[in-house]
């Protein structure tokens, strides 16, 4: 009797480790799941998560997987950005960098899923690259504030011919 007590303690004891360590393994990679912006161009799709990504309450407290996407472009094709729900749900910001000057543009909450973005334009130069920013009010110490973003996603344009 004690003998068939010992082995079942055995498998039992077996079975909590071995669930233990598959538990352990699954989560050990798993991260939390982070929005994604899409760009498409000339018959190219990139999907990108978050540059860096901040709590909104601990700006120090971020996710920084320097992720970026890359998008071949042509002259004639325009970028179709896709923000999802969870990013358009508050204000954010698109920053369009071209060679000569950056233009940044903001939107509100519930506004705006997708925008056309030219890929030449005729004072600013060559699109180089998109970024869409989550901004944060903070305040300093002399109790000003301003915006800063706790999220950010990055697009990097490559030029082919067109």
């Amino acid at each position: 009797m004690k003998r068939v007590v010992a082995v079942l303690a055995a498998v039992a004891l077996l079975s909590a480790v071995g669930t233990g360590v598959l538990v352990w393994q699954l989560m050990r990679d798993h991260s939390p799941e982070l929005p994604e912006i899409s760009a498409y161009s000339h018959g190219h799709l990139t999907r990108v998560g978050p540059y860096r990504f901040c709590e909104v309450l601990n700006p120090t407290d971020c996710v920084v997987s320097a992720d970026q996407g890359e998008l071949p472009v042509t002259p004639s094709d325009p970028v179709q950005l896709s923000i999802p729900g969870e990013i358009a749900r508050a204000p954010w910001v698109l920053l369009r960098a071209y060679e000569d000057a950056d233009l940044v543009e903001e939107f509100r909450p519930g506004t705006t899923l997708a925008v056309t973005i030219p890929t030449v334009d005729a004072q600013r130069g060559r699109l180089t690259g998109i970024a869409v920013q989550l901004p944060t009010l903070v305040r300093d110490e002399s109790g000003n504030e301003f915006p800063v973003p706790h999220a950010e996603w990055s697009v990097r344009t490559v030029w082919r011919a067109g």
